[in-house]
């Protein structure tokens, strides 16, 4: 069995306030785009897990794929399966790539082996490997608050735009990400804005890792300008970085990015 694991971006990203569990709360709009890695699973012997394409750093037992498999062990009588992901997505990008390949290995254990686990537990083991995890199991736009994983709908459908996404090839970690935010609550409804026409974005839905990682990194608010010089109705770096996207009418030419990694298509 074989799916295509997509990125997602955020439209909008409030840090709102410190947990007392350690994590932070957030405001944010999810959004699936079509930037997919490649994700097989077949029955085997024993349990293996390869990868291919870019470089995954860290040890393999920790692979959001392999703890897929592993909780689902723990309470149905599964058999082993061989794991092998093709990775396209950059990694600590603030796309969501390596969320996104644990829950859509949970949906194909669960496709594969006929478990019928309905989508709302299929969430609640999505969020034991990962705040962003949930939301791909249904893989819908989808206002986002809590540490990520309390969903509502949003009457948000950019599906007549485009998007191009540019990656400088920095990985930013959450951690580092974090440091260089101050939390503060709303003062506005940003949901509302964002069910708004595109013209009411800008000034007001903001991503706060901006702001410290754009002091850091010289080349992320030059990637946000070019965006807007090619004629994006809205740019914004995604997630804790470090990529940049904008959304435009039609495609640009996006010559000017061939030095980085760089994904486009309609949303």
């Amino acid at each position: 069995m074989i799916s295509f694991p997509n990125a997602k971006i955020n439209i909008g990203l409030a840090i709102t306030g410190k947990r007392e569990d350690g994590f932070h709360d957030i405001a944010s709009c999810f959004y699936p785009v079509e930037w997919t890695d490649i994700l097989e699973i077949i029955p085997s012997d024993k349990l293996e897990f390869t990868s291919s394409g870019i470089e995954i750093p860290g040890s393999t037992d920790g692979n959001l794929c392999l703890q897929a498999y592993s909780i689902l062990k723990q309470e149905f009588d599964i058999p082993p399966v061989k794991i092998h992901l093709h990775k396209v997505i950059p990694i600590g990008a603030g796309l969501g790539g390596g969320s996104a390949d644990g829950a859509f290995a949970l949906k194909m254990l669960n496709d594969l082996f006929k478990l019928s686990i309905s989508d709302e537990q299929l969430e609640e083991y999505a969020g034991r490997m990962g705040s962003d995890c949930p939301f791909f199991i249904k893989n819908k736009p989808v206002w986002v608050m809590g540490r990520g994983e309390l969903f509502e709908s949003i009457a948000l459908d950019l599906s007549n735009k485009y998007i191009v996404l540019v990656n400088p090839s920095i990985h930013i970690s959450t951690k580092e990400a974090y440091s260089g935010v101050n939390p503060q609550p709303l003062s506005f409804n940003l949901k509302d804005v964002l069910e708004n026409d595109l013209e009411d974005w800008n000034g007001k839905v903001n991503n706060d890792f901006e702001q410290g990682l754009f002091e850091k990194y010289n080349v992320l608010p030059q990637l946000k300008d070019q965006l807007y010089g090619l004629g994006a109705r809205y740019a914004s770096m995604t997630g804790s970085g470090s990529t940049v996207f904008g959304v435009f009418d039609q495609l640009p030419n996006i010559e000017l990015f061939k030095d980085y990694m760089v994904w486009s298509g309609k949303l």
